[in-house]
């Protein structure tokens, strides 16, 4: 069983930053990919930045320049710098990871519970 927590969320007023952080627990897994979505009032759930193995990072267009993913393959955690906060990016922010039993060879997607990101003056 593996579990991942989100923390950093908050209120911010416009062109201010927020830091997300997600930490994956349990044992006897292997994580290939972690990422960070979100999903604003109304709208679909969309990939916001991910880091997978052997392939580097990827980000939406929307937060290009402004939000930066960091991850710790050894600690099994995930960040996400935020800066330049819009109020469009007003959304509840869910950590993603995809796993792998140890000895196993297939992965699946393990989600966090949500952490709500607030951009308003």
């Amino acid at each position: 069983q593996v579990q991942l927590v989100e923390s950093g969320g908050g209120l911010v007023q416009p062109g201010g930053s927020l830091r997300l952080s997600c930490a994956a627990s349990g044992s006897g897994f292997n994580i290939r990919a972690m990422g960070w979505y979100r999903q604003a009032p109304g709208k679909e759930r969309e990939l916001v930045a991910s880091n997978t193995d052997g392939r580097g990072t990827s980000y939406a267009d929307s937060v290009k320049g402004r939000f930066t993913i960091s991850r710790d393959n050894a600690k099994n955690t995930v960040s996400l710098q935020m800066n330049s906060l819009k109020p469009e990016d007003t959304a509840v922010y869910f950590c993603n990871a995809a796993v792998r039993r140890r000895y196993d060879n297939w992965y699946f997607e393990v989600w966090g519970q949500g952490t709500q990101v607030i951009v308003s003056s």
